[in-house]
Parts: C-alpha cells; sequence; structure tokens
C-alpha cells in the first residue's frame, strides 16, 4: 500500500510504498477513511534531529477516522464495516489517569507514541489501531468528515470545558485564531455556553467572516484596536477566558493584556511564543494553562455534539497523492478549516 510518510529531518514529507500491517492480539486494522493534516505535523517536520523521540520513518497522520477492516485476536466489541473514529493520544492504559480515560495525561514514561506521531498513523490505506479502547462508533457520521472531530474538536473541547463555570450570563470569551481549531472553539462555545459573549480574533479577514458565521458575536483584526474594543466590551475588566489558538509572542501578549482577573487565559497552539509571568501579568490569580488534547470520554462527547449537527468543521479534501501539497497550503496559510487526506477515495 501507499503511505505518506516522515522520512528526513527538516525535509517534507513523501510518499512510499509499505506493506499493509497486520494486526496482533487485541489490535485493530482499519481501512482509513480520512487523516487530517495539522499544524503539530508542520511542528515535527520542521524540527531538527535529535529534537523528538522519533525514530523515522512514519506515517503522518494523528487525527484519523475510518472503517474496521480486521480484528486482531482477541479483539472483541467490533466487527468489520464499523465506522470509527480513532482516539489519538495512546497511554498506558493502566495508570491513574488512563484508568479514568485521560490517556492523554498518561503517568507511564513510553518510548512509543501516538500513530502519526512517531508510530506509523493514517495517512496511508489501512493503520493498525493498538487497542479497541482507541476506537469510538461513528454511527452515521461519515469517517472523512469527522475525521478533524479527533484532534480539531477534541483539543478544543477540552480547553473550553475547564472554563465553562466561568462563562455564564455577561461573561465574555475570546478566541485568538479562527483556523481549525478556532473554528472548532467557536462552536463548542456556542454549543455548550451560548450566555457568554464570544470574540474572534484574528489576521485574516476571511477567517473571520467564517468565525461570524460560526457564531461568534464581534470578529476582529488583531492588534491594538482589537485589545482596545474588547476592553470596552468588558467594561474594563477583560475577558472571563482568553483561548490563544496560535501560541505566538504577539497572541500571548494580546492574551495577557485582555484577560481578567480571576479569570483563564488558556494556550492551546504549539506556536514558538513565550508568555511572561510576573505579579501584575497576567492579571491577579488569573490562571493560565497549556492543556493537550482531550480524554475518551470527551472525545465521546464531541460524536455527540456532531451527531447532533452542532459542531462541524469546514474541510478541503485532498487524496494521498497530494498530501505534500496539503501541507504547504497549511504552512501558507491557504487552509480555511481543516485538510484532511483521503487515502481510500
Amino acid at each position: 500500500m501507499k503511505a505518506f510518510q516522515f522520512v528526513e529531518w527538516q525535509k517534507p514529507g513523501g510518499i512510499r510504498e509499505v506493506p499493509v500491517p497486520d494486526p496482533g492480539p487485541g489490535q485493530v486494522l482499519m481501512k482509513v477513511g480520512g487523516a487530517g493534516a495539522c499544524h503539530s505535523d508542520l511542528h515535527i517536520m520542521e524540527a531538527p534531529a535529535g529534537s523528538k523521540p522519533f525514530q523515522l520513518p512514519f506515517t503522518l497522520g494523528h487525527e484519523n477516522a475510518g472503517w474496521v477492516e480486521k480484528l486482531g485476536p482477541g479483539a472483541t466489541g467490533f466487527a468489520p464495516g464499523d465506522p470509527v473514529i480513532v482516539y489519538g493520544p495512546w497511554g498506558c492504559g493502566s495508570c491513574a489517569n488512563c484508568r479514568v480515560g485521560m490517556e492523554n495525561y498518561c503517568e507511564t514514561l513510553r518510548n512509543d507514541r501516538p500513530g502519526g506521531l512517531g508510530r506509523d498513523g493514517g495517512m496511508a490505506n489501512y493503520m493498525v489501531v493498538p487497542s479497541t479502547r482507541f476506537l469510538i462508533p461513528l454511527g452515521d457520521l461519515d469517517p472523512r468528515e469527522a475525521a478533524p472531530l479527533s484532534d480539531a474538536a477534541l483539543t478544543s473541547y477540552h480547553a473550553v470545558k475547564r472554563s465553562l463555570h466561568l462563562l455564564g450570563p455577561g461573561s465574555t470569551v475570546v478566541v485568538i485564531g479562527a483556523g481549525g481549531l478556532g473554528q472548532m472553539a467557536i462552536q463548542v462555545l456556542k454549543a455548550l455556553s451560548a450566555a457568554a459573549t464570544l470574540v474572534a480574533v484574528d489576521t485574516a479577514p476571511a477567517k473571520l467572516d467564517t468565525a461570524k458565521k460560526m457564531g461568534a458575536d464581534e470578529a476582529l483584526l488583531s492588534g491594538h484596536d482589537a485589545v482596545r474594543r474588547i476592553r470596552e466590551i468588558t467594561r474594563g475588566q477583560g475577558a472571563n477566558l482568553v483561548l490563544d489558538m496560535v501560541g505566538a509572542k504577539t497572541t500571548l501578549q494580546m492574551a495577557a493584556q485582555i484577560a481578567r482577573r480571576l479569570g483563564h487565559l488558556t494556550i492551546v497552539g504549539l506556536g514558538p511564543g513565550a508568555l511572561p509571568v510576573n505579579f501584575t501579568s497576567p492579571p491577579q490569580e488569573c490562571s493560565v494553562a497549556s492543556p493537550y488534547w482531550g480524554s475518551i470520554p470527551e472525545l465521546m462527547d464531541v460524536v455527540n455534539l456532531a451527531q447532533a449537527g452542532k459542531i462541524r468543521m469546514l474541510i478541503e479534501y485532498f487524496p494521498l497523492e497530494r498530501a505534500g501539497e496539503a501541507y504547504r497550503s497549511l504552512h501558507d496559510g491557504k487552509i480555511q478549516g481543516r485538510a484532511v487526506i483521503t487515502p481510500n477515495d
């Protein structure tokens, strides 16, 4: 079969011919419907050799959905043809966090990594999932459309959920960055906390137009005017929740300016910026956190929201042969929502 693999540090990935994997005990072979292309992949491919604990080559794609193709010995609960989405953070399954589904915070130091992030992922005709506990039924959702739910939606959902108690009537939440993650965060916020005033900030007018269509109450071009307007909206108090979906130096600086006392400043984006923290900035008792991905129960919640029609990703589809083009477009900021690779058109 063909696979889009990361072969050499600081080089683009490429198509290679690899064997179709065979599932071992407890494992599942999945026919891939869709595999999302994520900025995390770009960070990995652009990293210098030795900076990541990965052995090359491996197949990219950590945002995956498809159909069960074959069950390994002892694997139960699914049947060939079942549409499923793959939970991405593969933990040990035995530590305290994993036992409650929070494998994104596995306590065991492990050498293996999630599929697409050090192990073979979904940008191939087939991928092996190491356990059925990482599969969530999709029902009538199309796996090609559902693939971004496993990261873009789950990461946004997890980041929002921890702050819901702050988002009552009269509250304000600001989403900095209205790309794929930001668009999902806006939809999740509208589904879970419609009482809050929702402000989207971005440098691209087209993405701000999309944010408005998805439910943002205001959409502001990044800069001093946006800071001033947010201060006006919040009567000088700042936002109850600021979600930085970018993580760049400029966005983190803005986040610190518009957060409020006792609020939450949540860093979701993987940009290279750093947030200086001292007695006066961010404001007093403003909680700063950098959540990672989400839990298995939260992915089940995300699938339920999608089945109810409350969240939906804007998707641009690419066949496997054009995966490199998808990453170039992602790098250049030309993808409005999410690029999804479809190895089995």
